[in-house]
């Protein structure tokens, strides 16, 4: 599938904005900027395999599309939603547990690379990862 392989993040757009209006700390803020973030993705038919590695965490999340699930961000945000499938992107939305409030995000491949965005309290963010 598209997604399949391993990504590494190139670069962000507004990262640092969006994880502020995410209630981030500064400091978390700055180093999250330079996380260094590799995702695999695995996907079998509406079963996905993601491995998030970064210098703060390394986690495995295992999802089938349209199906929710818990999820908790670096900073330790708790989430729970799902992802679907629209039809070249993955969308994912997300509500927050401390608050209520929904995250938005969808991943697409655009030429070759993956481009993850996030939709948060009308803040959006962009990060580009390249295989």
């Amino acid at each position: 599938m598209a997604f399949d392989g391993t990504w590494k993040i190139d670069r962000n757009e507004n990262y640092e904005k969006f994880m502020e209006a995410m209630g981030v700390g500064m400091m978390k803020r700055k180093l999250g900027a330079h996380d260094n973030l590799k995702i695999t993705i695995q996907q079998n038919g509406d079963k996905f395999n993601v491995k998030e590695a970064s210098n703060f965490r390394n986690i495995e999340i295992e999802f089938t599309l349209g199906v929710n699930f818990e999820y908790s961000l670096a900073d330790g945000t708790e989430l729970s939603g799902a992802w679907t499938l629209e039809g070249n992107k993955l969308v994912g939305t997300f509500t927050r547990k401390d608050n209520g409030k929904v995250l938005k995000a969808t991943r697409e491949i655009v030429g070759d690379e993956l481009v993850q965005t996030y939709l948060y309290e009308g803040v959006e963010s962009k990060r580009y990862f390249k295989r």
